[in-house]
């Protein structure tokens, strides 16, 4: 009798694990099934499409040839997809582009180099592995060149609006020289003596038939790319509404003709703190500003008003319609 429980017992048991893998494997297969379903429901990715022509300051790209069609895809598809980063390039560029625009336009460079800008540094302040530094990313050597003043305590590579004159020194001397904006372009990215070396060496007279390292082959479709997102955002899944974009800060210049001591007092002076200070002017590259030459600095200082999140988003929160277009906003001062 015993024997016969036992037994029982053990069918009953084994019945039960069964069962309940059964209803376990159905649980598991019902709710793949939902995953597969809202997965093919919410989540699609497509080609990009290639534009029919692109162009860089009105220079053509030659898309009937295969290797520069292939490369604009290459772009193109990196930077579609790659959402976190073009996502912040367009916040970035709403703030940091009204800076830039006019101060090409009054150097007589085309508009089309704020992208060079852009991709140079993401519109941040970094350091290359290299050393060149700021939104135009110039080597030290360099910025001297182009008259920028860069020491331990001073550096004008991270003056967006000096080191924006300074990049428009080189780009039209680089286009005396190559009579084309595209090459003046490369040029930026690899020096002007390789490409004018290449060109000889290889027999050619342009950018999309050179053979170069992968850095600079890369570098005009890498601009053309997010010339054709930027300007087209919703063709490559990007919306955005003007008040998702990181505004301009207005502010006022104060002029400083002597040595500054205590750059963290002078901000206590200004009724900001030294973050802010520093924020503004990141050409400040120690805690005290030297200047036994009596030479006059201009310190960017934002109006007070505005520096709550808040307040500043008073400034485009009637804006709700979808983010289509390069949208510019007024010089700030």
């Amino acid at each position: 009798m015993k024997k016969y429980f036992i037994y029982i017992s053990g069918l009953l048991i084994l019945g039960m694990v069964v069962v309940l893998f059964v209803f376990s494997s159905t649980k598991d297969k019902k709710g793949d099934q939902d995953y597969r379903k809202a997965f093919s429901r919410h989540y699609k990715i497509f080609n990009v499409g290639i534009p029919e022509n692109v162009n860089f300051c009105n220079e053509d790209a030659p898309l009937n040839l295969y290797y520069v069609r292939e490369s604009l895809d290459r772009e193109l598809t990196v930077n579609t997809y790659w959402h976190s980063s073009t996502l912040l390039l367009f916040k970035r560029a709403y703030r940091w582009f009204p800076v830039i625009e006019p101060i090409l336009k009054e150097n007589g460079v085309p508009d089309d180099f704020k992208y060079l800008a852009l991709i140079e540094s993401n519109l941040t302040n970094v350091v290359s592995p290299a050393g060149a530094a700021g939104f135009w990313q110039f080597l030290k050597s360099t910025g001297k060149t182009y008259d920028l003043e860069i020491n331990k305590m001073i550096d004008e590579r991270y003056n967006l609006e000096k080191a924006t004159v300074a990049a428009c020194k080189y780009i039209n001397e680089a286009h005396d020289i190559y009579h084309n904006w595209t090459l003046a372009a490369a040029s930026f990215n690899a020096g002007k003596d390789r490409i004018t070396n290449a060109l000889e060496d290889q027999k050619i007279t342009n950018y999309y038939d050179l053979y170069l390292n992968p850095e600079t082959s890369r570098y005009i479709y890498r601009i053309l790319a997010l010339k054709e997102i930027h300007n087209k955002p919703s063709a490559y899944g990007f919306y955005l509404r003007e008040k998702d974009m990181y505004p301009s800060i207005p502010y006022y210049e104060v002029d400083v003709d002597t040595t500054v001591t205590n750059l963290v007092d002078f901000a206590n002076k200004m009724d900001i703190n030294y973050k802010i200070l520093k924020e503004f002017n990141p050409w400040l590259r120690g805690d005290n500003l030297p200047n036994s030459s009596r030479r006059t600095y201009r310190i960017k200082i934002p109006k007070k008003e505005y520096l709550s999140h808040r307040k500043l988003s008073r400034q485009i929160e009637q804006s709700h319609h979808i983010y289509k277009d390069t949208i510019r906003v007024d010089e700030i001062r």
